[in-house]
Formats: structure tokens, sequence, C-alpha cells
């Protein structure tokens, strides 16, 4: 079981960006984007070098944030779709979620914008634990104005079907800061779970936010302007968010937590700064993301940790912060003490990722079949499809994964190969399709 790191109870704002690359934020490195919100947070708190999504793609990655588990422990080791057919997951409805531990803590759980993780009823967010929903129940948008997906209107206030107008982005700004107006003379702590889908495709930002950037930035591509564009026009939502809790006074009893799903998509403008790789890969530019934390008086300002951790991580980490106990089993550590400034030694700690997919991309196939990484103190195993040999990388002296060492090192590439082994036995027994 948990222990409560203190008997006062914060509000927990989480904020999960879709595809947001890891050298996409200015804190980050990013030399041609402007996000003056993220840094924001990461100037009144602490941000992560080495955090990690628990998969390269977006289902999985939810699913362990909102569990603990690893997300193939919970019904989800690929993408869940709006088609059976190509979906790739089932949320494990006997799953404790976060916001579950909260609300038996006394939390009002509140969740404004992506969901994806299931249509079914049963996985309806309203049934796992949040209080409150408007968002988008779907996977990806197909329009950002018209905010359907294969024609299908997929935007919810709580169970209800709505059409409203403007920019999703906006919508789900805008929905956020009207919670948080609510909750400012309310005696009850909240957990405000804000999902935006940008930057995923389509890369659809404003026409004025594209335009400021071109005037700023001409050298720039289209594709790169634009995807810049849907960045910055979220962070300006993020901007407002925090803007309100500042207004309404409750920064002093606030976390406040960023990061994103999965690595960027570089096809679709992104930029991973100097790693290998991009979303749906499992060499770090898949799987490495931007990750801030803010507590005023509690997380020492411009704190930057090179502390490994992954979005897994934020179920024990908020949980011991808002003092919610829970007593089953989860694969994450909460990283509490790391954000407070206090040592953590994770040295035998072994990382775990997954991706099951069934189509395919140019160069990679996968057929319905699993393809993971795996991590252990500097040593990383890893293939970027089911059918390619396992390459073996030491993250310490070669973070860029630039030279595979198996032939080197073949008795650590098979000592991590059966761990890895190991748990992907451990949750073959997990059903991933609805019924099993």
């Amino acid at each position: 079981m948990n222990s409560p790191h203190s008997e006062c109870k914060p509000n927990v704002v989480l904020i999960l960006a879709d595809d947001h690359g890891y050298g996409d934020a200015s804190c980050y490195g990013g030399g041609d984007i402007r996000t003056p919100s993220i840094d924001r947070i990461a100037a009144a708190g602490a941000r992560f070098t080495h955090f990690y999504a628990n998969s390269p793609v977006c289902s999985p990655s939810r699913a362990a944030l909102l569990t603990g588990r690893y997300p193939d422990m919970v019904g989800v080791p690929g993408v869940i779709r709006t088609h059976a057919e190509r979906s790739w997951g089932y949320f494990d409805p006997a799953a404790v979620t976060l916001p579950d531990a909260l609300k038996a803590a006394g939390y009002l759980t509140a969740h404004v914008g992506k969901w994806h993780l299931g249509l079914e009823p049963e996985n309806h967010p309203c049934e796992r634990g949040f209080d409150l929903f408007r968002g988008f129940l779907g996977d990806m948008m197909d329009d950002y104005y018209t905010h359907v997906r294969h024609g299908h209107n997929y935007m919810r206030d709580n169970r209800t079907t709505i059409d409203p107008p403007g920019h999703a982005t906006d919508l789900f700004t805008s929905w956020a800061v009207e919670f948080l107006r609510d909750q400012a003379d309310a005696n009850t702590p909240f957990f405000l779970y804000l999902a935006y889908n940008a930057p995923h495709t389509p890369i659809q930002p404003p026409d004025d936010w594209y335009r400021a950037v071109r005037q700023r930035e001409p050298q720039l591509d289209e594709k790169r302007a634009r995807y810049i564009a849907l960045v910055e026009h979220m962070d300006s939502g993020i901007g407002q968010v925090l803007d309100t809790i500042e207004a309404r006074g409750m920064s002093e009893n606030t976390l406040v937590i960023y990061a994103s799903d999965n690595g960027g998509q570089l096809d679709a403008g992104a930029c991973n700064g100097r790693l290998r790789g991009a979303k749906q890969d499992m060499s770090e530019g898949g799987i490495r993301v931007p990750c801030c934390a803010a507590w005023p008086g509690r997380i020492p300002a411009g704190k930057v940790t090179p502390q490994l951790a992954m979005l897994m991580d934020l179920f024990p980490t908020v949980c011991a912060a808002a003092g919610a106990p829970f007593d089953h089993e989860i694969d994450a550590r909460s990283v509490l003490p790391t954000l407070l400034g206090e040592p953590q030694d994770f040295a035998d700690r072994v990382l775990y990722w997954v991706r099951r997919e069934g189509g395919g991309r140019p160069g990679h196939d996968y057929l319905g079949q699993d393809y993971h990484a795996l991590r252990r103190g500097n040593m990383k195993l890893l293939h970027d499809d089911p059918f390619s040999p396992l390459e073996l990388y030491d993250m310490a002296s070669d973070e860029r994964e630039t030279t595979d060492i198996s032939a080197k090192d073949p008795g650590v590439r098979q000592e991590l190969a059966r761990t890895m082994q190991s748990q992907v036995r451990k949750a073959g027994a997990v059903p991933w399709r609805k019924g099993e």
C-alpha cells in the first residue's frame, strides 16, 4: 500500500498532449517554437530530461497513465480504434483507475478532452472513475472543427452527444477553464485530466496562428510551420488554464503536470530533438517525451532531473501527493520524492514498452504481433517491428542509439531478452479483446 505524503489534499491538474515531440518545447531546446506556458510550468517546478511514454502510440500510454500498470496488463497492448477489426485493445473494466483512487479519497474528478480508451458503455469515462466528462470519446479527429471520425460525432457532455462549434483545442481549453472557475470556491479537492488532441494529425491550426508563425519564421516549410502553430495554439490554451488557477487563488494548492502520450510524428512536422526515431518507434524519439510539474512551495522551482520515469508513474505520484491510499498491485513507482528534491535510487528498475498492431508502414510489418523495448540501468533492448532482430544500446554512451552492441555484449542481450520474455508471458494472461 502506498503511504500518503501529507494530510493536505492539493488540487491536481494533469495535462496530456497528443504526439508532442521531445524537441518541440522551448524548455527542451526547440529553437523555432515558442511554448511559454509549458516553459512556465517547468520554470515554476521540475522538468524531466528522461521521461517516457509507456508506448510509442496513444491508447497504451493512456491506459498506463490512468492505472499505474504496463498497458498490456490492463488489456491495451495497442491502439483502440472505432472499427473493431482495426482495434488492438479492450480496457479492462476491473482495472482500478487514478480517478477511482482519488474519488475514494474525497476528490471531485473531471476529464476534459480526448479519451481514446474505448467506446463500450463500461469504458465510458463516467464508468471509469470520472464524475464529469466533456470531450471526445473516439481516437483521432478527422477535423478539428467538425470533430468527426469516420463520419461519426464522438463529442460528449457526460453521456449526451453534443455538437459544439469551434476548434477542438479552444473547446477543451474553455471547458477546462469553466470547470476550474466552478471549483474556485468549493471545499472539495479536484482532479482535472485535460487531454488535448493537439498536435495529432490532421495538422490543422487556426489560420491566425499559422500566419503568425509564418511571419515570424519565414524560412520554415509549410508542414513544420503548421505543426508549430498547432502546438503554440495549444500552449496558449494551457496558459489560459494556468492563468485561471492563479486568478482564482488556487496556485499554492494545485499540482500541475504536463506530459505527452508518445513522441512526435516526423512526417507531420514534429521534431524529437537529437533523438533517433519518432512516433511508432521504440527508439528514443518514439517514447521519450516532455514532462514537467509545478507545485508552489513543494516542488523547488527550476529543478531539472535526469530521473528515469514513465507516464504510469504519475498514478502513484499523484496518489502520494493527494493522500489517496491504494492496496492493489501496480507496476509504477511514485516519483514524488524526486519532484520534492529528495533522493531516489532506481538503479534496479526495469522499464518495459509494448505495442501490438495489425497493419504496417514502409519498412515495418506488424501482422497483429507485439514489438517491445526494455531498459535496465543504461542498457536498452529494442526492435521497431515484431520481426526485426532485437538491438542493444548503451544509453550512457550512445543516447542517439547509433551502435548496436549485441555482438559485443551477447550475455547482456540474452539476459535482457529473457526479462522481456518474462513480462510478455505475464501479460499474455490478460485478454485484450472483449469477451475473452
